[in-house]
């Protein structure tokens, strides 16, 4: 079962992973989605799992957690703005004991922990707004008997850069 994992689109998915993201299985968010992202990402996939993010309106329909049983185990969802940083990996472990991997956002920093059990999940930013190294998702392929996990990373789209001047010079 082939499953893409989002987060942090911010109201904007890089066009290139929406087009990445055609056909799959299963297309999850782990929060801060934005105006009209729902319905773009329920276009792609078979189905879509969303949950709410710290920037996502207090009336989504989204919840703060969600899991579902995949092939060979389960998969755990929160953005993860709940905690601070330096709590946030061990907390989240801690709340979801029984999942195969635990998938959050809200750093926009990619984090691929499958060393302990629970993994924990990051795909970074699937949009604009801080995707450090450039927007990026990550693929799951869930069997039976083993999940592999790959990040795809993409180069940031070109755009306008403002000019800054630094005491008269411009840079």
């Amino acid at each position: 079962m082939r499953i893409v994992i989002l987060a942090d689109t911010h109201g904007f998915i890089d066009p290139r992973i929406a087009e990445c993201a055609a056909g799959a299985a299963l297309v999850v968010h782990a929060g801060d989605v934005g105006g009209g992202i729902a319905d773009e990402l329920a276009a792609l996939g078979e189905q879509t799992l969303i949950v709410a993010g710290n920037n996502d309106p207090a009336d989504c329909p989204w919840p703060q957690a969600a899991c579902r049983d995949l092939p060979g185990g389960q998969l755990a969802m929160m953005h993860g703005h709940q905690w601070p940083a330096r709590t946030r990996h061990r907390r989240l472990r801690a709340k979801f004991p029984e999942a195969r991997a635990v998938v959050c956002g809200h750093s926009h920093r990619r984090v691929l922990e499958t060393e302990d059990t629970p993994w924990l999940l990051n795909p970074g930013a699937a949009g604009k707004s801080r995707a450090y190294g450039g927007p990026g998702y990550i693929e799951l392929i869930a069997e039976t008997d083993a999940w592999h996990v790959k990040p795809v990373v993409f180069e940031p789209l070109a755009g306008k850069r403002r000019r800054r001047s630094v005491q008269g010079v411009s840079s």
